[in-house]
């Protein structure tokens, strides 16, 4: 659980800044999407071939002349 202490003289917006970092480095709204909803294993296991698949063509790109 992300937790941040207020500091002397810090400004409130100082304070959630590090909050905000506290929780992207924890991953804990990450974590939150993916529980959003239950996947089944195959549902699961498809979605991650269509990511790799986007993923490969990204890198190697279209592949169409300009």
């Amino acid at each position: 659980m992300a937790y941040v202490q207020v500091r002397d003289n810090e400004s409130f917006e100082k304070t959630l800044k590090r909050f905000q970092k506290q929780v992207k480095k924890e991953g804990i709204t990450t974590d939150l999407k993916r529980k959003r909803y239950h996947l089944k294993p195959s549902e699961r296991k498809h979605q991650r071939k269509l990511s790799q698949k986007r993923k490969q063509r990204r890198r190697v790109g279209d592949g169409k002349p300009f």
